[in-house]
C-alpha cells in the first residue's frame, strides 16, 4: 500500500455549500487546482464508539482535544480488499491522523478479537490502546459519501475536497454490506474541506472572500448522530420524522 500515507498532520476547515455556490467554487478553482487521479470516489466508513456514544458526544462539545476511530474503504470492499483502520486526533485545530492498512478480514478480527496483523506495529498498538481506554468500543455508525478531491497546481499539499450524497445508518455495520441508508444533507448540498499543512494560499483566501464562503463547524458523524437522536426522540413522542 505504498501509495497511501500512514501519518498526516494538517489543519482542516469545513464549509457547507449549496449547488450554485459549489459550481462557482469549481469554476474559480479551475486555474489553480486539479482533480486528483482518482476522480470521484465513494468513501465508506464505520465509526467506532462506546455504548453511550462518548466519542461523538465529546466531539460535539468542541473540546481542545478529541479523537475518532474508524475503518475506511474506498468503494464497497469484498473478501481480501484493503481497508484502513484510522485514529484521527484533533488538538487546538491541528489534525493528526494515523492509519494502517489491513484486509477486510483482518480489520474484522481486530475489531472483534483485538487481533493485530502487525502491518504497522506502532500504529496498531496506538489503536489497541484506544480500545482498552474506551470500554465497550465497537462499530456505531456506517457513513459514506461521494468525494471529488483537488490539489493545488503549485502545492500538492493543499487539498480541497467536495463530499456529496452523504449516507448513514446505525444497522448493518459492515463495509461489505454496500452503500445505503438515510441521507444526511439537503438536496444539492456539499461539504467542502480545505486541508493544508501550512498557511492558506492567498489565491484561495481571495476566492473564498469573493464568493462569500465562510467556514463552519461540521462533523458528518456528529451531524448524523444528532439527526438520528432527534428521530428517536420524535418517535418516542409519536411524531413521524422521515
Amino acid at each position: 500500500m505504498g501509495e497511501y500515507r500512514e501519518i498526516f498532520k494538517r489543519t482542516e476547515q469545513k464549509y457547507l455549500l449549496d449547488e450554485q455556490t459549489y459550481r462557482k467554487m469549481m469554476h474559480a478553482l479551475s486555474g489553480y487546482a486539479k482533480v486528483d487521479k482518482y476522480g470521484k470516489t465513494t468513501i465508506c466508513n464505520i465509526y467506532y464508539d462506546t455504548p453511550d456514544h462518548k466519542l461523538v458526544r465529546r466531539s460535539l462539545e468542541k473540546p481542545l482535544y478529541k479523537e475518532k476511530i474508524r475503518v475506511r474503504s474506498y468503494g464497497t470492499p469484498s473478501k481480501g480488499s484493503t481497508v484502513f483502520v484510522e485514529l484521527k486526533k484533533k488538538y487546538e485545530g491541528v489534525v493528526y491522523k494515523r492509519r494502517v492498512d489491513m484486509s477486510l478480514e483482518q480489520s474484522n478480527a481486530f475489531s472483534s478479537e483485538r487481533t493485530l496483523p502487525m502491518n504497522n506495529p506502532q500504529i496498531e498498538k496506538e489503536l489497541a490502546y484506544c480500545f482498552s481506554l474506551y470500554e465497550g468500543l465497537a462499530p456505531a455508525m456506517y457513513l459514506s459519501y461521494d468525494r471529488i478531491a483537488l490539489y493545488a497546481s503549485d502545492d500538492p499539499e493543499v487539498r480541497i475536497t467536495f463530499d456529496s450524497n452523504v449516507t448513514y445508518r446505525e444497522n448493518a455495520l459492515d463495509l461489505s454490506r454496500g452503500v445505503w441508508g438515510s441521507e444526511l444533507l439537503e438536496k444539492g448540498e456539499r461539504i467542502m474541506e480545505i486541508k493544508i499543512a501550512g498557511p492558506m494560499p492567498m489565491w484561495l483566501v481571495r476566492i473564498l472572500d469573493e464568493l462569500k464562503i465562510y467556514p463552519t463547524s461540521f462533523s458528518k458523524y456528529g451531524a448524523a448522530y444528532q439527526k438520528e437522536l432527534l428521530n428517536k426522540n420524535m418517535e418516542k413522542e409519536g411524531v413521524y420524522c422521515a
